[in-house]
């Protein structure tokens, strides 16, 4: 790798020297599309670092953000990196105690807060850090604003200029760029190091997957604050490719007619949403227009991408694509090119669905403490896969354990959990293997496949192990189920706790003149039982017998970040949900 990307400031040198263009970054917040040109991202962050300069922080400061996806998002993150400040970008939906923990443990000396709804969300947890500097992005009466920091900075003079140039020569690309908390689905969150070449070796390593270039533009929708969509992003700007980002989640469908998107990076419970919402239209047509779309996808459930499938099949396909499918590209701006998906196992179902609509998913796998991404699927025939994450990336080598365990070694394997070495000993062994605590296999000796995590596999009274998140997905393939937690530790069989799809399931209750006061009553309503019962049944037949699921309850609750059963990346915290549930869970055994 060039020598001028090692460190994350020098994509600006990068940018400048290859992509000066006139929309490198955008955002939507007055009703029109406010942008930044390459040479204004590269002064807008200069001006950041000499505010800060001359407000006396210096390298190896920590600086908290907690706002939305926005492009003053990347001034911070630039101006911070290029006086060696370390980013803590925090998401915006946490609690207040959660704020309280993490800006004590990562002692950080100031807080950048993206609105009024965060800052409403977060003040209380400030009071608890009078010396805390805080300063907001929009205005917010009685706080101070960032373009106050802009100004100190303003003007940007040679002798400034000369001042910024020495502190970026003193930072190494081994120093410590950002501290990334995880979503502490067990315990308290750890406080993730990442080296500026950590990440930077990521980003740079995965070019080769993405088919986009410097005249093409995604939608970034996922929170910066997510390791993920921040790589991905240093990513597009390595390449030259403009980032827009989405007003809201409400508004991704329509930003991404608006700028006719070449790409986006999602996570599979957005695909999902879009997929139930297409199914919802499918459902609302009458006669032959309702038999060619269900029939539309019977032939969408049986391609095989890559695969020559003969050619009654590519006939029905491409009818298909043309009455159907076309809608569905239309639907997300009609010039989708790139379609990355992470974050968690996308269904192979769905992989296959989008695939035949010619909506190819590129489905990875990582976590924070890898930078993150470890495996993806390419756009080709001989590196892609479906039902599995792809092959390791150039530069990380991959290997299984004995007890199937994957370990990784390679350039973006973080520095250690911050202020606890004896748990970065843990999971990073003498020899530098990060030991993930996912369990998988390598197919043919390149395609990396993930099973299940190691701490979720549990083992039945007889002795025979589950893999919950394998059962999990198959029963999310499901109209009617939106998540579900597999049960059953030393017991006799396996039971699974269900939240349903409530959109459809409303609507499944209209169809069959169902009445009910509230989704407590719908739940416990006999005929859906039985309806959930022929799901179960129908899953079953594809398990092995002591994988099949006896009992099952069905719970009244949406589960989301804010009510607690989810993290912040939309994982399951099983113990929150096995503590929630433990009279429900008690019953079926």
């Amino acid at each position: 790798m060039s020598k001028n990307v090692e460190r994350l400031f020098d994509l600006l040198d990068h940018l400048q020297e290859n992509y000066d263009k006139e929309v490198i970054l955008a955002g939507k917040s007055t009703g029109k599309w406010d942008t930044l040109s390459t040479k204004q991202f590269v002064e807008e962050s200069q001006r950041f670092s000499i505010g800060l300069m001359k407000l006396g922080y210096q390298k190896g400061d920590k600086i908290i953000t907690v706002c939305n996806s926005r492009p003053e998002w990347n001034i911070f993150d630039m101006g911070m990196a290029q006086l060696g400040i370390i980013h803590v970008p925090l998401y915006p939906n946490l609690s207040v105690e959660e704020y309280e923990y993490l800006i004590n443990h990562s002692e950080a000396k100031a807080v950048i807060i993206g609105n009024k709804v965060i800052y409403q969300r977060i003040k209380d947890a400030l009071k608890k850090f009078p010396n805390l500097h805080v300063f907001t992005i929009d205005e917010i009466e009685g706080q101070e604003n960032y373009d106050d920091v802009m100004a100190v900075g303003n003007g940007r003079s040679k002798g400034d200029l000369a001042k910024l140039q020495e502190v970026k020569d003193t930072i190494n690309k081994d120093d410590i760029a950002t501290i990334i908390y995880t979503s502490g689905t067990t315990g308290d969150p750890k406080g993730v190091m990442l080296s500026h070449y950590n990440i930077m070796s990521n980003a740079v390593s995965t070019t080769s997957i993405n088919p986009l270039n410097e005249q093409h533009k995604v939608l970034s929708f996922l929170p910066l604050s997510h390791v993920y969509e921040r790589m991905l992003n240093y990513h597009y700007l390595y390449r030259g490719i403009s980032v827009y980002y989405a007003q809201n989640m409400g508004t991704i469908a329509n930003n991404l007619i608006e700028i006719k998107a070449d790409g986006f990076s999602t996570v599979p419970r957005f695909l999902e949403k879009v997929y139930d919402k297409i199914i919802g239209k499918g459902k609302d047509l009458t006669g032959i227009k309702k038999h060619i779309f269900f029939r539309s996808l019977k032939i969408a459930e049986k391609y095989e991408p890559f695969k020559k499938q003969g050619p009654c099949y590519a006939l029905q396909l491409k009818i298909a694509r043309k009455l159907v499918f076309s809608k569905w590209q239309d639907a997300l701006g009609g010039n989708i090119k790139l379609i990355v998906s992470g974050g968690a196992a996308l269904q192979p179902r769905l992989g296959r669905i989008f695939g035949a609509a010619g909506l190819l998913i590129q489905e990875g796998y990582g976590l924070s403490e890898t930078s993150p991404v470890i495996a993806v699927n390419y756009s080709d025939a001989d590196r892609y896969r479906l039902g599995t994450v792809g092959p390791v990336i150039d530069g990380v080598n991959v290997r299984i354990a004995e007890d199937g365990e994957i370990l990784v070694k390679g350039p973006n394997i973080m520095k250690g959990y911050y202020k606890d070495p004896e748990y970065t000993k843990e999971v990073i062994d003498e020899d530098g293997w990060f030991h993930t605590g996912d369990i998988g296999v390598l197919e043919d000796d390149k395609f990396l496949k993930i099973t299940d995590r190691k701490k979720s596999i549990f083992k039945l009274s007889s002795g025979k192990y589950i893999a919950p998140q394998l059962l999990e997905n198959k029963l999310k393939e499901s109209s009617f189920i939106e998540q579900a937690m597999v049960v059953g530790e030393n017991e006799k069989y396996v039971g699974t706790v269900i939240t349903p799809n409530f959109d459809y399931l409303h609507f499944w209750a209209s169809k069959h003149k169902i009445h009910y006061a509230n989704n407590k009553e719908l739940v416990l309503n006999e005929q859906l039982i039985k309806r959930f019962q022929r799901e179960i049944n129908t899953i079953n037949k594809t398990l092995s017998p002591h994988e099949q699921l006896k009992k099952f309850t069905v719970v009244p609750d949406e589960w989301t970040p804010e009510s607690g059963e989810l993290s912040a990346t939309l994982k399951l915290k099983r113990d929150k949900v096995a503590r929630k549930y433990q009279t429900e869970i008690e019953k079926m055994f």
